[in-house]
């Protein structure tokens, strides 16, 4: 399945920061984001949690934002949600440490509610810089949120496990880690979609 760019028109705000974020490598993109104010989730922040992983990672993850546990450790993926992750990971045959690791927004939204559409837009350019320089193989969104801030789609259960091509890059929609808890199949389904990914490369 292909879909021609959806990323609605950027704002000059946008097009102010993408200009700023081109010649930064990854650190100096985490050193922005934790000075980053662009939107309200900075306000109650801990800290930023711009990712982790090998730079040049083929298999990248992003995730909808970080929890409690993510803004105390500033790491993604680290709590509950990121436990199940690991160990449908293992299942998959796809070591973590291979893997780069990020989030659709890099503060955590009170409550963990879902990031609002300005949050996301305000984001969004430091993940698309991201991952321009990791350059991965293939993107696994994880969840509704970056499903739909990267692909248009607003329904996760009609396009998970589906390969996706656009832009020259592969997304494969799947369930987030913490939707398993609701319904068990949920869990072979994420395995699935994880080694669809780990087929790409």
């Amino acid at each position: 399945m292909k879909l021609t760019d959806f990323d609605e028109e950027e704002t000059e705000e946008e097009e102010t920061l993408e200009d700023k974020l081109k010649d930064k490598d990854l650190q100096e993109v985490a050193e922005m984001i934790a000075n980053c104010e662009r939107c309200r989730l900075h306000e109650n922040r801990t800290n930023t949690v711009p990712g982790e992983g090998p730079e040049d990672a083929a298999i990248m993850l992003i995730g909808e934002g970080p929890g409690e546990n993510e803004d105390e450790q500033g790491r993604p993926f680290v709590g509950s949600a990121g436990k199940k992750l690991d160990e449908c990971l293992e299942k998959a045959g796809i070591n973590r440490e291979k893997v780069f690791i990020s989030n659709a927004v890099k503060c955590r939204a009170p409550e963990n509610r879902d990031p609002y559409r300005d949050e996301l837009r305000a984001c969004h350019p430091y993940t698309k810089r991201i991952v321009e320089i990791i350059d991965p193989k293939a993107i696994g969104l994880l969840g509704r949120v970056p499903t739909k801030r990267f692909l248009g789609k607003e329904s996760i259960t009609k396009v998970r496990g589906e390969k996706i091509e656009k832009n020259g890059r592969t997304y494969i929609p799947m369930f987030h880690p913490a939707a398993l808890r609701y319904k068990a199949s949920r869990e072979e389904q994420l395995v699935k979609d994880l080694r669809t990914l780990l087929e790409q490369i």
